[in-house]
């Protein structure tokens, strides 16, 4: 396979990974903006976003769900009138909220670390429900640091990285919108997973800051691929026309918490799978 390659340079930290509608999306949470990257590499901003962490997903009619974490507020990008509130999370925890992901549904789940970045590590993480008209409620608890989240295809199962437990869990969508526990979809020893994307072939792609890599698992565990990267690399996702790309946000840690040193976060690209044939 080819070796990763920079499409993007000098952002300050960059998290959030996507691929939606022919682009890659992603997020600085530095400069609190959210943009695109094109087939031809050029980048445009898609909006500003209050604080960070700063995550976003879509809701089935095409509407941007974003949000502004430690606002503890989820906002709807409307066109002409750009984000409006439309859920205040605060009720639930005062810590900083983390990531969202869209059922099919249009239900929307958000996790929260459930404890202050300097803390000593603790299983106080949650996640919430926010149903389309803004009510929210907890349906998950005692997360270790849930990280990056995905809901599956038929919307059945959510899995969600917990980093401080090198695992990604896996729960059961109730037709009410609850989440039931199903136990651990996979664990790699020693690994600290951030970010995550499915792979395109039932397994997961999950990015690594401290390992500085990313690694493709399949569930139960085994380890299929990994990319060996030189920064921590905070966020992934699977794209490109074919599905077969994988990009990646990276950065020097911990020294991108440092306001003033220089800006090391890049979107970096790989092919993971081999172009399909004409």
């Amino acid at each position: 396979m080819e070796q990763a390659t920079t499409l993007v340079s000098g952002l300050g930290m960059g998290e959030s990974a996507r691929w939606h509608g022919g682009e890659f999306y992603f997020a600085d949470w530095t400069a609190g903006t959210i943009s695109a990257l094109d087939a031809v590499g050029n980048v445009r901003r898609i909006t500003g976003v209050p604080s960070f962490p700063i995550t976003f997903d879509w809701l089935p009619d095409g509407r941007m769900a974003v949000v502004s974490g430690a606002d503890g507020s989820v906002l709807l990008e409307v066109p002409h009138a750009g984000l409006i509130p439309l859920a205040d999370l605060r009720g639930l925890s005062a810590h900083p909220w983390n990531e969202i992901a869209v059922h099919p549904s249009g239900n929307m789940y958000v996790n929260g670390i459930g404890q202050d970045y300097a803390g000593e590590p603790r299983n106080n993480g949650l996640i919430a429900l926010i149903r389309p008209d803004g009510s929210v409620r907890q349906v998950a608890g005692n997360l270790a640091f849930p990280n990056g989240m995905l809901i599956s295809a038929d919307g059945n199962t959510l899995v969600v990285a917990e980093s401080y437990a090198g695992r990604l869990s896996s729960f059961t969508v109730r037709p009410d919108g609850s989440l039931e526990p199903a136990g651990t979809w996979a664990a790699v020893e020693g690994s600290a997973p951030d970010g995550i994307s499915w792979d395109g072939s039932g397994g997961i792609w999950f990015a690594e800051v401290p390992g500085e890599r990313c690694v493709r698992v399949q569930e139960g565990g085994e380890v299929l691929q990994t990319i060996d990267l030189e920064d921590g690399c905070f966020s992934c996702a699977a794209g490109g026309d074919d599905g077969g790309l994988l990009f990646m946000m990276t950065a020097q840690w911990p020294q991108v918490m440092d306001p003033g040193y220089e800006k090391t976060g890049r979107v970096m690209v790989q092919r993971v799978r081999p172009p399909a044939l004409p």
